[in-house]
């Protein structure tokens, strides 16, 4: 306001001509005065408990503190330490100066030396905090205290690439020495904390990590090092342009136009930007004024922090300050967080350590405690409401009709989703008002046979709405008519490409003039290749999705149609989404659907990896491996191709049962990589073209799961030892005798 009336008077001067002008802006200028000084006092008074800077303290001897925790909220804090958080479930709401985004499952983020930062969450998450004494890493690497990391967190962006996958790699072999101790162990870690140093600096530089190109300029990188090391360490005092300039014997505008480049900001917002991130442990962790802290951190005036502290945080630092003033005692109750097993993070990171030979695997036993007189919640078996079946002309051919009949007499799914009921191979052209429905009808029959109701999808986008209502009055009228198939079990589907108003307009036209169910979801139909669908990574993925995740599973279809594919290698597996291939053999992804068919009725234990469930007369274990690549779909590049990606593994389970009844029969089911997997075998067999009659009844019975039968007595405690191989699953299941 000073400046403003200075430069105002100066400016225009005449206006100031007459006395009363004059006096009135005296007034002004000293009313200013009085306000500021008024501030002052205020501010002097206002006292803060220095309670934000935390220290770490270090166990062991070691250079490294790790901490498995649930956090709902930690507030805002910072300490001399380097810390990596790594989600492992759930999500964060993170701030980091002023920064704000979500950090989600599996994905990692770094938080550098002294950067305060605060930590929120609604989620049921665990998180892995790794806190790093930067001493350790100086030993090693001498200008550590002025290089920063970063990952893409705060992007649109997943955390996929080999850097991610190394950086999780690591952390879980430090974790694994952490937890197990085994001899020099101590050693062992800083080791790895020496891999990890130079893989943050080679993949997670600050100003690598959004330019790769500058990983290959090394003369451009160390000056821009240089450049902002030397505003990082000067931003207090009066540094210019044209200072560092002269410096770097660069001009002034190219130098700008460089620093724009390396770091996103122009020079004066960059100065400014890290003067408001460095007040924000003034204004919470000292008892200076604003006016010193203004003076502190380098701004000409506390008009200019009030202003730039605004653009950043939406307040003024007073306002800032008073909203997060606190005491000792409040700000350790504000923290909201449950230390948990460390012991139970890194079962969670077995994954990572398949190729660790430290790694104490083979003795490991993953114990699961079961008590057969608890249920948690009723089985939602939804998946048994629906499975597509194609184009409806394919139940015409026999082969698929056959195929379908087998799947459907150990699933028994609901109903069949059929695509292209109202198209010309079925008899329903566009120029025609008469339809012939014979074909309809022996679809339709045959559903009826196996017990499956039709699910029918509107899915011609050619028709308008009258030419809709015409077919759909035609075959309603004709079925009716009809005793082979129960018309009242039809339900209709729209295509999700349909048109608002058709969709809107024959629902209404099915349900009140006819009285049938149209689905209240669209359907998208797709015809996507992904040699992944015919692999055993399809089983764990199937079986944890239906647990879950929740993910629609309508892509997959009962089986393979080879002739509608124009780019296939073989006649045998091409990529496509039936659970059985043209040939009728089973693929893993049928046997996800096999063995979740045969769990009982009532949940009663589950967790990653596993389910535990009962009925009337027998109990069901079904165990599947789990890690990171179950919970999204993957593509069979990143699964079986890429080196270093895959994860399979062993995993041995140690199965404590209680409150069995009675003696047990045991029958085992296995499926795996090694065991049932037909592409496998194909794989084993040369990845023949063409299958002769002999090799075709050769990966049929290999595409059968492994079948064991075991009794057991009656007693206190069942205690059964059993193993997972690969991307797989096996289920227990445990009939009472007499």
């Amino acid at each position: 306001m000073i400046i403003f009336f200075n430069n105002f008077f100066y400016t225009n001067y005449n206006l100031f001509s007459s006395n009363y002008t004059l006096l009135l802006f005296l007034f002004l200028f000293l009313l200013e005065l009085i306000v500021i000084i008024i501030t002052e006092l205020i501010y002097k008074k206002f006292e803060v408990e220095l309670l934000r800077r935390e220290y770490i303290n270090y166990p062991f001897d070691l250079p490294i503190k790790i901490s498995y925790l649930n956090i709902k909220n930690y507030p805002t804090h910072w300490h001399n330490s380097i810390e990596i958080i790594y989600v492992l479930k759930g999500s964060l709401h993170i701030k980091i100066d002023t920064d704000s985004f979500v950090l989600n499952e599996k994905e990692v983020e770094i938080i550098n030396s002294d950067e305060s930062h605060e930590i929120k969450s609604d989620d049921d998450n665990k998180v892995l905090i790794f806190n790093i004494d930067p001493y350790f890493f100086g030993k090693y690497y001498k200008d550590i205290n002025n290089v920063f990391f970063y990952t893409n967190s705060n992007a649109n962006e997943n955390q996929n690439g080999e850097e991610y996958d190394e950086l999780k790699t690591l952390l879980s072999e430090t974790l694994c020495e952490y937890v197990q101790k085994l001899e020099d162990y101590d050693e062992e870690i800083e080791e790895l904390l020496i891999k990890l140093l130079y893989h943050l600096i080679n993949n997670f530089h600050y100003l690598t990590h959004e330019k790769e190109e500058l990983k290959e300029k090394t003369e451009q990188l160390d000056r821009y090092h240089r450049i902002s090391k030397y505003i990082f360490n000067n931003y207090n005092n009066n540094i210019t342009l044209q200072e560092i300039a002269k410096k770097e014997f660069l001009s002034p505008h190219y130098l700008s136009h460089e620093i724009k480049y390396a770091t996103g900001y122009s020079f004066t917002d960059l100065i400014n930007l890290t003067r408001i991130e460095e007040s924000i442990k003034l204004l919470l962790d000292s008892d200076m004024s604003i006016s010193e802290i203004s003076d502190e951190i380098g701004f000409s005036h506390v008009r200019y922090y009030n202003k730039n502290f605004k653009s950043y945080y939406g307040c003024t630092p007073l306002q800032y300050r008073k909203k997060n003033a606190t005491t000792e005692k409040q700000y350790e109750a504000s923290k909201q967080y449950t230390e948990l097993s460390l012991a139970d993070a890194l079962d969670s990171l077995s994954y990572c350590l398949d190729n660790y030979s430290r790694f104490n695997f083979e003795n490991k036993l993953w114990n699961i405690h079961v008590d057969m007189d608890k249920v948690i919640k009723p089985l939602e078996k939804n998946f048994k409401e629906c499975i597509n079946l194609g184009e409806s002309f394919d139940l015409l051919i026999e082969d698929n009709k056959d195929i379908l009949e087998e799947i459907q007499e150990e699933i028994h799914f609901e109903y069949g989703r059929l695509e292209k009921m109202f198209h010309s191979d079925m008899g329903v052209f566009l120029d025609s008002d008469f339809y012939n429905w014979n074909k309809a009808k022996g679809v339709l029959d045959f559903l009826s046979t196996i017990s499956l109701k039709p699910l029918i999808l509107l899915d011609n986008l050619e028709y308008s709405l009258e030419k809709y209502k015409n077919i759909l009055s035609s075959f309603i009228d004709y079925f009716n008519e009809l005793d082979i198939v129960d018309i009242n079990e039809f339900k209709f589907q729209f295509d999700s490409r349909l048109s608002s108003s058709i969709k809107e307009n024959l629902r209404e036209f099915i349900t009140i003039n006819y009285e049938l169910d149209v689905a209240t979801t669209d359907f998208s139909s797709s015809s996507h290749l992904n040699s992944i669908y015919d692999t055993a990574y399809m089983l764990p993925y199937i079986i944890h999705n239906m647990l879950f995740k929740g993910n629609s599973l309508s892509f997959l279809k009962a089986f393979d149609v080879l002739e509608k594919e124009i780019n296939i290698t073989n006649e045998v597996f091409i990529g496509a989404p039936g659970i059985v291939n043209d040939m009728g053999i089973r693929k893993p992804s049928y046997y996800a659907y096999y063995l979740f068919s045969k769990l009982g009725n009532d949940i009663i234990s589950l967790d990653d990896g596993y389910i535990v469930t009962k009925a009337d007369n027998y109990y069901a274990i079904l165990l599947y491996s789990h890690n990171d690549d179950v919970n999204t779909l993957a593509s069979y590049e990143d699964i079986y191709q890429k080196s270093g990606v895959k994860k399979s593994f062993e995993r041995k389970y140690s199965l404590n049962i209680v409150n069995i009844k009675s003696s047990s029969r045991i029958i085992t089911y296995e499926v795996n990589e090694t065991t049932g997997s037909s592409y496998n075998y194909w794989l084993s067999m040369g990845s023949p073209d063409r299958l002769s009659k002999e090799e075709k009844e050769i990966l049929h019975k290999a595409s059968y799961p492994k079948i064991e039968f075991k009794y057991s007595k009656k007693s206190s405690v069942l205690n059964v030892i059993t193993e997972l191989k690969g991307y797989g699953a096996k289920l227990i299941v445990l009939k009472n005798t007499k």
